[in-house]
């Protein structure tokens, strides 16, 4: 999600250009800038959400508006042909830089930087690394758009900045392997973060192993040095951009817990949390705020509502809403399941998942139900459920709306009582 990236960049301090999106979503001046009308329209640029490899940008991709409103028009147009969800960016008329990055035995190795350059380019054609320009081999914009990494003194400052920046991506991001930065740099030399690749590709006439080439390091020694950093056994590195004592880990492990009654508080908590994963309309997120308080006025038993907490030294960072499905046994819902952006990918989304299945089986339930929708957008979701063991056993076509089906996941899991029951009859046997 390019939208979360470039917002994790800006909490982090790091320049990247602004942006106007996504689109379709509810309005939300968190993702949006305001253009206003002027004499000299401005360029921007509209780019998929999720797509990768440029697909769906055009050389002559740029759109020139006076207003915010025009820009909304441009993306609703666009969307369709850039897998359904789109945003615009500002066009950055400059340079373009490419800084892939290596794990080393000391941490992180900045591999030499690479310029893309724009050889006689029309003065009224945009300098975009577009489609054309990575796929077509038969297109201008292919034959014309060579990497250079050559530079000359008067460059040092700014590769230097380049470089320090590129570092700091990693380590904002908890990068591992390998990586790739791509920059912008205009016209007064301001650097712009355009993208933060966590897997470039390293096929053999790929930018990242003419980079490696460059450095003298050989494509069986890149391998080998991702695959080194992969099998490295560092406990619960995910958890930190710098190595720690042990001690400090478990210090820093411990401020994880669980809570497992709601206060007050959870209900700008959670509509915090929920609005920042930026997956969910306006109203969704209001939805999500009602549980809780229904869960606060009426008790646990009349509102039907369970809720699991995981905190983060005294910060809500995930969290779960559960409840028995009206009408069955003991087949339950599990209504909402979201983590904090910034503390994804990080293992805390499985733990909330399986400490909420074991709740589940301590009141007895025997079949848990997850659904979610079947866009591109939450391919990420479904494939969450699935490394959980869910299985898909159902989709509902056209359930949100034309076009956006609804995906059913459920796990079978035996209540306590049961394996209880199945643990003294084992014990029984073993004793027989």
């Amino acid at each position: 999600n390019k939208i979360l990236a470039k917002h994790k960049m800006q909490s982090g301090g790091l320049p990247t250009p602004p942006w106007l999106g996504p689109y379709p979503t509810d309005s939300s001046t968190r993702y949006k800038v305001e253009i206003r009308s002027q004499d000299k329209p401005e360029p921007w640029i509209v780019k998929s959400l999720w797509e990768h490899a440029s697909l769906g940008l055009k050389g002559d991709g740029l759109v020139y508006v006076n207003h915010s409103n025009e820009l909304i028009n441009s993306l609703r147009d666009s969307a369709p042909q850039l897998g359904g969800i789109c945003f615009a960016e500002k066009y950055i008329n400059g340079r373009e830089f490419n800084l892939s990055l290596i794990a080393g035995p000391d941490g992180p190795q900045v591999l030499p930087p690479a310029e893309i350059l724009f050889e006689n380019y029309p003065a009224d054609k945009p300098h975009i690394v577009c489609y054309d320009a990575k796929w077509n081999t038969t297109s201008f914009e292919y034959s014309h758009t060579p990497r250079s990494f050559s530079f000359s003194q008067g460059d040092e400052a700014l590769i230097g900045t380049l470089k320090k920046t590129a570092i700091d991506c990693w380590n904002l991001f908890c990068l591992g392997g390998y990586a790739r930065v791509d920059f912008r740099v205009d016209e007064n030399g301001g650097i712009w973060i355009l993208e933060i690749n966590a897997n470039p590709c390293i096929s053999p006439d790929a930018g990242f192993t003419a980079a490696l080439d460059t450095a003298g390091i050989s494509f069986r020694q890149g391998l080998g040095l991702i695959l080194e950093d992969a099998l490295k056994t560092k406990v619960h590195r995910f958890l930190f951009s710098t190595p720690i004592s042990s001690k400090e880990n478990m210090a820093q492990l411990s401020s994880y817990q669980f809570r497992y009654d709601p206060n007050h508080s959870d209900t700008d908590a959670i509509r915090e949390l929920v609005a920042a994963t930026g997956f969910f309309y306006n109203h969704e997120v209001e939805l999500a705020v009602e549980l809780i308080k229904e869960r606060l006025a009426k008790g646990e038993e009349e509102s039907g509502y369970h809720f699991l907490f995981y905190e983060f030294q005294g910060r809500l960072v995930g969290y779960t809403c559960y409840g028995l499905i009206p009408c069955t046994a003991s087949s339950f819902d599990i209504y909402w399941i979201a983590v904090h952006p910034d503390f994804q990918h990080k293992g805390l989304g499985k733990s909330i998942i399986y400490e909420t299945e074991r709740l589940i089986q301590s009141i007895g339930g025997t079949r848990i139900y997850l659904d979610t929708a079947q866009s591109n957008q939450y391919q990420a979701t479904r494939a969450f459920y699935q490394n959980c063991d869910y299985e898909q056993v159902s989709v509902l076509v056209d359930f949100y709306g034309p076009g956006e089906s609804k995906v059913i996941y459920c796990k079978l899991v035996e209540s306590i009582e049961h394996c209880q029951k199945m643990k003294c009859r084992r014990i029984t046997n073993l004793k027989n």
